[in-house]
């Protein structure tokens, strides 16, 4: 199992580079950023310096969008970076929640996220691409052997669908079971519908975790506060999923849907962030579901439960009162037990773009 850190990009980006080069140097292989350019500072700019500043972590957005950059530009930078560091990039792409909200924008379309995808895609890899006025471009300077996939966050019928059709990779921003295992079903299904083998469409599923010491009431109790805004930030996209197929919908499971009916509104000026003041409506057993938390044990019996589900990488955020020790503990108590290698032993090199991910 592939393990990813995601953080978000808040100054001094010297912290960020730093966290990264520690995930690197304990087995993570993944690297992921938030991508809202009024809330924080421009990932692909940090991107630069972490690449620079490590050997083998692949980085991306998680996630970008088709209408904060154009679709020439996104791709343009991912292929510049791939070119000076050889493949180590990955498109997570979605609707857009809080960079096209916060803007006053609605977020995308699947339509305008299908047509992204393929020309973001075309133009990293230095094929041509149409960007919707009918006129084919192509960057003449991609090397031979580029490669820049496009991994799409997904959560309602139409978009599962569309991940399993289109997509390199489904990301999945909660870590229940239960849903993992519906919605990689859902993915799945769509994939072999469309000619695609199951295994052509990675699964990350991304979620806060925390480290305690033990399992106590007072050590859970704080680990669940610190991890409640996780909650709050999938509501946002569980309540435009309600809006849409109602409470009763066969479409989308009530054990999705149900947490969300004490939600009042949400202020992007908290968002995903510890101390989240409108995430009073989430309960614990929601944080318990969606979240890892617990002593070492409890995150391994989780994930492995998780991998029996098909899911390739667990990407695990940072936002939280014990960044550096989560990092730390998943080095040396959790990572190696998933992937059955001594503690404290070389972690091997991570896998390239165009490469699968190895399960252990």
């Amino acid at each position: 199992m592939d393990f990813g850190l995601v953080l978000q990009t808040d100054p001094p980006a010297s912290d960020v580079v730093s966290l990264m080069q520690r995930a690197e140097e304990g087995g993570f292989t993944y690297g992921w950023t938030f991508d809202s350019c009024v809330l924080w500072q421009e990932p692909f700019v940090i991107y630069s310096r972490i690449l620079a500043e490590t050997s083998r972590l692949v980085v991306g957005p998680m996630v970008t969008n088709p209408s904060t950059r154009t679709w020439e530009v996104t791709a343009s930078t991912f292929a510049t970076l791939n070119d000076m560091y050889g493949n180590r990039t990955v498109c997570g792409i979605g609707r857009g929640d809080s960079a096209m909200r916060v803007a006053g924008r609605k977020p995308n379309t699947l339509a305008r996220i299908s047509e992204a995808m393929k020309a973001i895609r075309a133009l990293g890899r230095g094929d041509e691409a149409d960007l919707g006025g009918g006129t084919m471009v192509s960057f003449p300077w991609v090397r031979e052997g580029a490669q820049l996939p496009v991994w799409m966050a997904a959560y309602g019928p139409k978009a599962l669908k569309m991940t399993g059709e289109e997509a390199d990779g489904f990301i999945l921003q909660l870590a229940d079971p239960f849903l993992t295992e519906w919605m990689v079903k859902a993915v799945r299904a769509a994939a072999v519908a469309a000619g695609r083998a199951p295994s052509d469409v990675k699964i990350c599923v991304a979620a806060p975790a925390y480290v305690t010491e033990d399992d106590s009431p007072e050590a859970l109790a704080h680990a669940r506060e610190q991890c409640r805004w996780f909650g709050g930030m999938v509501g946002n996209h569980v309540a435009d999923l309600v809006s849409k197929y109602g409470t009763d919908s066969a479409m989308v499971p009530q054990e999705l849907t149900d947490y969300i009916k004490a939600r009042e509104g949400y202020d992007y000026a908290h968002h995903g962030r510890t101390g989240n003041p409108d995430t009073h409506f989430v309960p614990d057993e929601i944080v318990d579901r969606f979240c890892l938390i617990g002593p070492p044990s409890a995150h391994i019996e989780k994930l492995r439960a998780l991998r029996k589900l098909g899911v390739d990488q667990f990407a695990l955020y940072a936002m939280h009162d014990a960044k550096e020790a989560v990092v730390d503990a998943y080095a040396s108590a959790v990572i190696p037990v998933m992937n059955a290698r001594p503690a404290g032993a070389p972690h091997p090199a991570g896998p390239r773009q165009g490469q699968a991910a190895t399960l252990a």
